[in-house]
């Protein structure tokens, strides 16, 4: 075993052993996608950082049901103000 894939093998989680099938060339691939879905969510930008984002679900291996649990509005209003103040701070 090459010491990439002694690496990828000490920090696995059971959802990530496909990962462990693919050669050095197919890493490379699969990091370049999740890279571009990462800088693509990074990019955005205004109302667009607050939004739900199912374009990155698929970068993912494991599927899941596409429905989402929103709380209710007023829990769900808490929740953007507190990621607004959350802005301010790291970017004063």
């Amino acid at each position: 075993m090459d010491t990439l894939m002694t690496c990828f093998s000490l920090i696995f989680l059971p959802m990530d052993e496909d990962l462990q099938q693919l050669n050095k060339d197919q890493l490379i691939e699969e990091v370049k996608k999740l890279r571009a879905g990462i800088r693509e969510h990074r990019d955005s930008t205004g109302q667009d950082l607050c939004w739900h984002h199912p374009k990155l679900w698929p970068l993912l291996p494991e599927k899941i049901d596409p429905k989402i649990s929103v709380p209710e509005w007023p829990e769900f209003m808490k929740g953007c103000i507190r990621y607004r103040q959350s802005l301010d701070k790291q970017n004063p």
